[in-house]
């Protein structure tokens, strides 16, 4: 039997095989973890808006990224809590559709701004005397708008349009701990051949080429500080550039693999509960590192948040 009704409800299952005992201590987690994700996030919005001396190119990527990041975490994370907590496992597959381009639009989104990213830091090295009259603030802000508007919508609001139209098994049981294309696939009764091709095609685009030119930035970079002689240059770079191949590593990395998993079952299997460990990894923890690594440990923010707190301490005593 198979159903696409309006009514028809999904499963959440969330981590499989987790135990019944660790189901509020999971939930009261990633409410901590979603609170600290609105907090460091919209700590980096509210400084970059507020703040005119922050209102340079490679801010306004990170503040874009932020925003990005809080309406991912806030599509998803409530109802995963809302499962572990309350036991609300069901939604209709309508909102499951729904979180589900949410899900892959604003991974996308934030694929782009990291790529727009690296060409920033690409000009910053490369043409390092042109990089103020190449990279400015209004370029800067076209730029992230063609991200969010006209590269990242038009393959995930098709996929999301064929996905639509699959056949469900009745009582359907979503092996996520959200609706992604993978596991909503994964639940169909008709044949899905043409829409798993479809989702590797979109990753490919989304994640690969983008990718790509960032390696080949890193690659730029490290090769311009290897034509230099003075050492603070590599104590620099490393400082600089490790951190940030680890937060891209861990979004590509893992992504990738999954999709190729699934791709090719018959070659690599990933279990259910390793794939849910996974998107947790690849989904949520860079929202949690972004604001530190791109945002927090730079001077300029720094002397800003001590400037803040300095005025917020004066106003205390001043009222008291």
């Amino acid at each position: 039997m198979a159903n696409r009704s309006d009514t028809f409800e999904v499963i959440l299952v969330g981590f499989p095989g987790l135990s019944q005992s660790l189901h509020h201590l999971v939930s009261a987690m990633m409410f901590l973890v979603y609170i600290t994700s609105l907090v460091a996030n919209g700590s980096v919005i509210i400084l970059v808006t507020l703040n005119a001396q922050l209102h340079q190119p490679m801010y306004l990527i990170i503040a874009s990224l932020a925003a990005s990041d809080v309406a991912f975490d806030t599509a998803t994370l409530p109802k995963l809590m809302a499962h572990y907590w309350f036991g609300s496992s069901t939604m209709s597959f309508h909102v499951c559709l729904f979180q589900m381009f949410w899900v892959h639009y604003l991974g996308s989104v934030d694929s782009f701004l990291l790529l727009l990213m690296a060409v920033d830091r690409y000009v910053a090295i490369s043409l390092p005397l042109r990089y103020s009259t190449i990279i400015i603030n209004s370029r800067m802000s076209i730029a992230c708008g063609v991200c969010w508007i006209i590269l990242a919508p038009p393959a995930v609001i098709f996929l999301a349009t064929e996905t639509s139209k699959l056949l469900l098994c009745d009582h359907s049981k979503l092996n996520s701990l959200f609706c992604v294309h993978t596991a909503v696939v994964n639940m169909a009764c008709s044949d899905a051949t043409f829409i798993i091709r479809l989702g590797l095609m979109n990753a490919l685009i989304v994640l690969i080429v983008p990718l790509a030119f960032i390696l080949f930035s890193y690659i730029t970079i490290v090769a311009t500080i290897a034509m230099s002689s003075q050492a603070k240059n590599w104590r620099k770079v490393f400082y600089t550039c490790s951190t940030h191949i680890l937060l891209v590593s861990l979004y590509y990395g893992p992504r990738i693999l999954v999709y190729i998993a699934n791709s090719l079952p018959s070659m690599i299997v990933i279990k259910a509960d390793v794939g849910a460990v996974l998107l947790f990894l690849y989904s949520v923890v860079p929202h949690l590192a972004n604001p530190i690594v791109y945002f927090l440990r730079t001077k300029e923010i720094q002397q800003t948040l001590i400037n803040v707190l300095r005025k917020l301490t004066v106003k205390d005593t001043s009222v008291n």
